[in-house]
């Protein structure tokens, strides 16, 4: 039986407890019985669904009303004649049953109290009255409604028969109450004070430690003899169980009495130990509990640390559980539960660290001058989860030290690039041998405080495999919501992290699982311009090379031409870290010159560069490579940065073949496709020759044939190639292009705006022309990146050609096109069909 004679169980939707309210066990006489079994059942009732309990005629118990039908109906019934039906859901899991998912045996209810609880939700205390059975539902909304016809029990039995059973019920419940060390003993005075045989077993039934499910046969059965038989049935299978449980823990009490004499011999052997001087276990331990005695902590987290420490004492030291139970305990009493390091909200000063450290990232200083304002008035604000995204070396990493620099927070990083045991995350459980906390807790360990700034770096490199997928722990650890209660597999306690700022930095955010990416703020750094890498190796590249290669300041200078054609000439990337190598290598070569005595000091001239770095390694040549029909400059984007892609087309004598080559993706050699479908459609509109298509086979090659390429936005790239080849018409040299194409002739919109300008101005690009949708990311980007870039928008594919072809021909398309009939007759059959598409292996 439960244990229900001094709380009340809570049901329907929440589990709150009912402090306010003081439970009588009702007992009932055999007038009060006679009233109730004939209460008249009317002909409809209200019906209030339950999810966890079987309400019997008599009982009472305290319900907690929490869907909006519940409430609808109580609110009317208790403003009426407190009446109600109440059943039991087939399944409790069920948030919002339908008439389909409740039983049809139930009891009619009168509500005795109502409270109103502090989460907003009401709780009733009712007693059930009569049994009814449904016959028909009649309402679903704004609560159910059903018509019913009494259920009554029938008493079967009478006289010596009766008696006798009820007595053997009560010595029953009585011997399951002293069996039970749940149950007050006051219990027996209860049940052995009630009269009433019907309500007897009703409250017998109530409080049976069986199922659901049982208790609504129960409540089904009609004849008395047959409820009483089955509710005998339960309460012997119960104290067949509390029989077993007394042996038990009379063997248990034998167990623990064989420790406390073996604890008692350990005591005398410490006492001796002492007087030998060989206590070293003991003042071990006496240390951890002056460092617990000392230590803040939650209290769950203290008498988790005692209990341990109890286990301690009573573990030999040759024991390999000592050193378990040790350094568990060490680990708890060294992380920071409630420690935290102060914050410094000034604003001025976050700016101050902030510019000093990075220059340039204005979109990611502002948004922390935000937090921090926030934080200044609100004081208790979770931390947020940050994601900065972009190319390698643009200051993702170094930026998170900044941020906590100017929080005053402690800093901590690790990496989980190509972390692939979930483990390394969660920690392993202290079965396993070795066993460690993972390493978000490690960190808050390294750190001492509560509040740290902990950067996981390169998040989009993480792998899985069969010991788990890391980014599926890294969901709670990265969740504001669920982070206050992060668990550890080693800790096995709760531990907040909520007041931890993490940073994630990524390259690309493709292969961030959708839930992971959800939960943090995707922050976009893009790459440099000239003039940005310019101020970063004037601020802070040359003056770190000059200090770690061993110069004084007044020993070198590079004047700003010189930096420029560094940056031009020998670096191509969005970042700065391949410029501060190239810094490094020139002064390599003034140190160099200084250690040989040839010089004292230095001042490296735009002249000088070639000499410390070499011959020039990479070249403006995007107007050179556009001099002949059928090639183009397109814009790309790759997690490095933007990038400038050249599209070349060729033709030659054959039957209408289409090849293609430079390991293209699928999404690419579709949009080839589409290039080609539009011009065949618009042949004549543009100036095409049929023969073009008919007798020509189709090249399209993009370079760097070693590199996979993929995606939409080379869609006018391909167009204005293959366009260029068919009308003969040349691309203008210095403009670049980039833009989704459709066959309705329609230029969609594309993304890395930023990346691809660029790279545009790196490659010499006098005029991008872009999607007439991405203007208002142009508009994002600063004025001083686009300089004296031309931006032109495109919405059709007509003005494309226009705006990118010169306007004459190197050569008249239709003399160029133009075949022999002998050649037409070999073609003869394949109608210049270009659909066999040949792909480079």
């Amino acid at each position: 039986m439960k244990d229900r004679f001094n709380t009340f169980d809570s049901f329907d939707e929440s589990d709150a407890s009912f402090d306010d309210f003081e439970q009588a066990i009702p007992l009932m006489s055999e007038e009060e019985e006679k009233e109730l079994t004939e209460s008249v059942i009317p002909d409809e009732l209200p019906i209030l669904p339950l999810k966890n309990t079987v309400l019997f005629p008599g009982v009472v118990v305290p319900i907690t009303v929490g869907r909006d039908r519940s409430l609808a109906l109580v609110k009317e019934a208790y403003a009426g004649d407190k009446i109600i039906g109440v059943v039991t859901q087939k399944d409790e899991d069920i948030e919002e049953p339908e008439d389909k998912d409740l039983h049809r045996i139930g009891t009619m209810a009168r509500i005795i109290k109502l409270i109103k609880m502090p989460d907003g939700s009401k709780s009733i205390v009712i007693q059930g009255k009569s049994g009814f059975e449904v016959e028909e539902f009649t309402q679903s909304s704004p609560f159910f409604k059903a018509k019913v016809k009494a259920f009554p029990k029938e008493m079967d039995i009478q006289g010596v028969e009766l008696d006798a059973s009820i007595r053997n019920i009560k010595e029953t419940a009585t011997r399951i109450i002293n069996l039970s060390p749940n149950i007050p003993s006051e219990a027996t005075i209860a049940v052995n004070n009630i009269n009433s045989p019907t309500f007897l077993l009703n409250f017998i039934s109530s409080n049976l430690n069986v199922g659901i499910e049982k208790k609504q046969q129960l409540l089904e059965i009609q004849k008395f003899s047959d409820n009483l038989n089955k509710v005998m049935e339960f309460l012997e299978q119960e104290v067949q169980v509390l029989d077993m449980s007394e042996k038990i823990r009379t063997k248990v009490k034998s167990d623990i009495d064989d420790q406390q004499r073996e604890f008692y011999l350990r005591q005398q052997m410490k006492a001796i130990q002492e007087e030998l001087g060989e206590d070293a276990e003991h003042q071990e331990v006496e240390k951890l509990k002056e460092k617990l005695a000392a230590k803040k902590l939650p209290e769950n987290v203290r008498e988790e640390a005692e209990k341990e420490l109890r286990r301690l004492e009573m573990t030999p030291n040759a024991s390999p559980n000592y050193g378990i139970i040790h350094s568990y305990v060490e680990w708890i009493l060294d992380l920071p539960w409630d420690e935290y390091s102060e914050d410094k909200l000034d604003l001025k000063f976050a700016k101050e660290v902030l510019d000093e450290d990075h220059y340039g990232l204005d979109k990611v200083k502002k948004r922390i001058i935000e937090y921090l304002a926030v934080l200044k008035l609100k004081e208790d604000m979770k931390a947020p989860i940050l994601c900065f995204y972009g190319p390698p070396g643009v200051g993702k990493t170094s930026l998170g030290k900044s941020i906590a620099r100017s929080l005053n927070r402690e800093f901590e990083r690790f990496s989980l690039g190509g972390i692939r045991d979930e483990a390394e995350i969660r920690g392993h459980r202290r079965t396993y041998i070795g066993a460690l906390p993972g390493r978000i807790i490690r960190s808050m360990k390294k750190a001492g405080k509560g509040n740290p700034v902990i950067m996981l770096d390169e998040i989009d490199k993480v792998g899985s495999d069969y010991r788990g997928d890391p980014t599926s722990a890294l969901l709670e650890v990265l969740d504001p919501e669920q982070n206050d209660t992060f668990s550890d597999n080693y800790l096995e306690l709760e531990y907040d992290l909520s007041k931890v700022m993490f940073i994630a930095t990524a390259n690309s955010l493709d292969t961030i699982p959708a839930p992971l990416k959800d939960r943090m703020e995707i922050i976009n750094i893009s790459g440099y311009t000239l003039e940005e890498k310019t101020e970063i190796a004037k601020k802070y590249l040359i003056p770190k090379q000059i200090k770690e290669n061993g110069l004084k300041s007044e020993q070198i200078s590079i004047d700003e031409k010189s930096i420029h054609k560094v940056i031009d000439q020998y670096t191509r990337e969005s970042g700065v870290r391949n410029l501060e190598r190239q810094v490094a290598g020139v002064c390599r070569g003034v140190a160099a010159k200084i250690a040989k005595g040839e010089i004292e000091e230095f001042s490296v001239t735009e002249d000088d560069v070639e000499e410390f770095l070499g011959k020039q390694k990479y070249f403006s040549d995007a107007a050179e490579r556009t001099t002949v029909p059928g090639v183009a400059t397109g814009l790309a984007w790759t997690p490095f940065g933007g990038d400038i892609l050249f599209i070349e087309a060729s033709v030659s004598k054959g039957s209408g073949k289409l090849n293609i080559t430079g390991q293209l993706g699928d999404v690419m050699k579709e949009s080839a496709m589409l290039a080609i479908s539009y011009l065949k459609a618009h042949a004549e509109e543009v100036g095409i020759p049929e023969e073009a298509f008919k007798y020509w086979d189709l090249h399209i090659h993009v370079p760097a044939g070693a590199v996979p390429k993929d995606g939409p936005s080379a869609g006018v790239s391909l167009m204005s190639a293959i366009a260029s080849i068919f009308t003969q018409r040349k691309v203008k040299g210095t403009i670049a292009l980039t833009g989704e194409i459709t066959l309705r002739g329609l230029v969609l919109p594309v993304g890395g705006i930023k990346e691809k300008v660029l790279a545009a101005k790196r490659a010499g690009i006098k005029q991008v022309l872009l999607p007439k949708k991405n203007e208002k990311d142009v508009a994002e980007i600063e004025k001083d990146v686009i300089g004296d870039l031309k931006v032109n928008y495109l919405e059709r594919m007509e003005e494309l050609l226009d705006q990118m072809l010169d306007k004459d021909p190197e050569n008249d398309p239709k003399e160029f096109f133009k075949v022999s009939d002998a050649h037409k007759s070999s073609v003869s059959g394949k109608n210049g069909k270009l659909e066999n598409v040949t792909v480079s292996k």
